[in-house]
């Protein structure tokens, strides 16, 4: 690929990838604060992650906020019926299955952990329905440790900037780990993800002001005329 000597190359590694995530993580950070979710609780930030699948943060706002209104705890949540948790978490979508994925992951959380979110990845991933992005979102917003979960937003961007070139959330994790220097990974996640909602959106990207418009991989190939 051509075009200016700041565009950053797809897959490139080593000082070039250095570079680039330096730019992205200083750029980010000029633009938008971290954000603090359910008071770092581990139980409530587990919850309201799996809540957060597949919908909006407005929707995922509203779920949470009505769920633990009425149900404040762990002991609470274990001992509810779906049937009770579905008009307060309906907001998020799909929660015929989530009333039951949440009652579930605090019924086990109290059997086989005493009531206490661990805070490793391997038991996290022995939880119902939670899988990395889950886990790694409760191991950074709840217990500040370095980890990298890649939703939709962090997959896009990270390709679309030419970081990685990968076709799945599993191998982006995968190579960003092994690219982005360890003292960014509690920040990756929250910072593009207010990026991709807010200019390097799914569909019509904001290139006009993009403060990354000059290192994207993406923006120098349509500045070129490639697909």
């Amino acid at each position: 690929m051509g075009g200016s000597e700041s565009s950053f190359k797809h897959g490139a590694t080593g000082e070039l990838a250095i570079n680039t995530i330096d730019q992205v993580m200083h750029s980010l950070r000029e633009l938008y604060q971290l954000r603090v979710f359910e008071n770092q609780d581990p139980y409530r930030v587990l919850i309201r992650t799996i809540l957060s699948q597949r919908t909006r943060d407005e929707n995922t706002d509203r779920a949470a906020a009505q769920l633990f209104a009425e149900y404040p705890t762990l002991d609470d949540v274990a001992s509810a019926s779906p049937e009770e948790l579905e008009p307060l978490i309906r907001p998020a979508g799909f929660y015929h299955v989530k009333s039951r994925r949440i009652i579930a992951v605090s019924q086990m959380l109290q059997e086989e952990f005493g009531g206490v979110v661990p805070d490793k990845m391997k038991e996290l991933l022995l939880l119902p329905g939670v899988g990395r992005k889950t886990a790694n979102c409760v191991l950074v917003y709840a217990f500040q440790k370095p980890a990298i979960p890649v939703d939709v937003h962090v997959h896009r961007i990270s390709n679309r900037l030419g970081l990685v070139e990968t076709r799945t959330p599993e191998e982006t994790e995968l190579e960003l780990e092994r690219l982005v220097p360890r003292e960014y990974w509690i920040e990756l996640n929250d910072l593009l993800v207010q990026f991709g909602q807010t200019i390097c959106r799914p569909v019509n990207p904001r290139h006009e002001i993009c403060p990354l418009a000059d290192i994207c991989a993406c923006y120098q190939d349509i500045l070129e005329g490639n697909p």
